[in-house]
């Protein structure tokens, strides 16, 4: 009887510690998808579960990051692009085509937990001009309509994510909220669409771009140590910019009749390259702080039960728009490569509050030859060939780490030109001829990183196999399944014969 009840322990252990279940610490994350060399969706799904990360919100419906998701246990946000926006709200068919091919079809075939819509993406920015303001929620309610045609009306629910530059405070305190008076009716129209369909609100806050746009705006309220001036609003003393912003939107919510509609934190988090304040110091601190309060369920003064909060970002996008600033391409708690930027506990240890567990790298990346591309010794910083040169592969390449007070900012000029030939051959697979800039540059095996500025090698997409086949990554659960029932049912006759 000891040794039956020893097998079962084992199974047990095997179970629970061997990958079949996987802890879940209640964390999302956003995926974005604007990288030239990008990880393969099944080591990004493995990431996150070696992580903890059980929800994650994708900007659109990418083929391979659905697909790596079914039947991972990772609840799904899909997002829809603004420029869908005015097609889905001109016509019913082209959001039930849409609805079945990006969420029916996933949930059906690939069993990918789809539990969201997001419909949009902040459509409502004053950068915009207005460009959104007539199709969002047209398309937000064919998008519904569509899905309760689906048969998940239910499981899938839609919202819509808005920049908190949607509501704001005439009082410069959060009971002063109300929603802009140029888009107010059309506020309330959507809260109301949503609050009747038992959908969420969601909303993006970056205190990192409150501190960014402000020369004045305290440093530590940002953060959630505490600040030096707290904001006092009546018997509310707030010490970071997180809580108030968060608050000023739930006044605004209730001043207007919704004071218990469900809200979703979109987007929050912290850029680590690309801007003086953006920083792998201040990242750590800002989600460290982040996540303890995940881990803790705290809400805000205002209200007490704690949003979703999905993290922003899962990993670095060295393609993605830069019109906003530098750092844009740098909001990933992994580099492009799953790599850890920095440490980050992720779960609390319930006997002292502390963590106990730290981010852990992606594994399986496999790169290109370990080489570099740098200015040539014999090459003049005099050259009159080297300024274009630089411009050109900057143009092709990510350099955004070469900016003022960035990590790669207080390089010479020689490593300057180094570090912008290095991101263009890395960035064009080191393809013959891509390391020759007007007999500048050569191709050298000695690492050129220093101090903070790393010298990248890309990941060798070409080393990594194809995403698998459905049918057999199918096949392959069906008997994992078909073997697991078989162990079940005889763990349960050893049970039964011992007792």
């Amino acid at each position: 009887m000891g040794f039956r009840y020893l097998l079962l322990s084992i199974f047990l252990l095997y179970l629970l510690g061997g990958g079949v279940v996987v802890e879940v610490l209640g964390l999302a994350v956003n995926w974005g998808t604007r990288s030239t060399h990008p990880l393969p969706p099944s080591i990004v799904v493995r990431l996150m579960r070696d992580n903890g990360f059980n929800k994650v919100k994708l900007f659109e419906a990418d083929p391979g990051a659905l697909t790596a998701l079914g039947n991972s246990g990772i609840e799904v946000m899909l997002g829809i692009p603004n420029e869908f926006l005015a097609p889905l709200a001109t016509s019913v068919r082209t959001a039930e085509d849409w609805v079945s091919q990006n969420v029916s079809s996933y949930v059906s075939k690939y069993g990918v937990d789809i539990r969201y819509v997001a419909v949009g993406n902040e459509p409502f920015l004053k950068t915009y001009k207005d460009t959104f303001l007539q199709t969002t929620l047209p398309a937000l309610k064919n998008i519904q309509a569509a899905l309760i045609k689906a048969g998940l009306g239910r499981q899938v629910k839609v919202t819509v994510p808005l920049n908190a530059d949607v509501y704001e405070t005439d009082s410069d305190v959060p009971s002063g909220g109300e929603f802009r008076s140029d888009i107010h009716a059309l506020m309330i129209s959507i809260i109301k669409f949503l609050s009747d369909n038992d959908c969420p609100l969601t909303i993006n806050i970056y205190p990192f771009l409150s501190l960014n746009a402000d020369p004045n705006f305290p440093l530590d309220f940002a953060f959630f140590s505490g600040a030096s001036s707290p904001v006092v609003d009546g018997s509310i003393s707030y010490t970071n910019v997180f809580d108030a912003n968060y608050d000023t939107l739930i006044w605004a919510l209730e001043k207007n009749g919704f004071p218990s509609i469900p809200v979703i934190i979109g987007e929050v988090g912290w850029p680590t390259d690309g801007d003086p304040n953006a920083n792998l110091e201040y990242a750590r601190k800002f989600n460290q702080g982040l996540v303890n309060r995940i881990m803790r369920g705290q809400g805000t003064p205002k209200r007490s039960t704690p949003p979703e909060v999905y993290l922003f970002g899962l990993i670095d996008e060295d393609a993605k728009s830069i019109q906003p600033g530098n750092f844009e391409r740098h909001w990933g708690i992994f580099y492009y490569d799953g790599t850890v930027k920095y440490s980050l506990a992720l779960a609390l240890n319930n006997s002292n509050n502390n963590n106990n567990r730290t981010l852990v790298p992606a594994k399986g990346v496999r790169y290109l030859a370990r080489q570099w591309c740098v200015m040539a010794p014999e090459a003049s910083t005099l050259d009159p060939n080297l300024p274009q040169s630089i411009n050109y592969a900057c143009t092709y390449a990510d350099c955004t780490s070469l900016g003022y007070g960035s990590s790669c900012g207080r390089l010479d000029a020689r490593s300057n030109a180094s570090y912008a030939f290095n991101a263009y051959y890395q960035t064009l697979n080191q393809q013959k001829g891509t390391c020759q800039f007007s007999n500048l540059s050569v191709i050298t095996t000695i690492n050129p990183s220093q101090d903070t500025c790393r010298f990248e090698i890309m990941i060798d997409l070409g080393k990594h196999e194809k995403t698998r086949n459905p049918s057999t990554s199918s096949a392959a659960r069906e008997l994992a399944n078909t073997v697991m029932a078989v162990l079940l049912s005889l763990l349960s006759s050893i049970i039964c014969a011992a007792v």
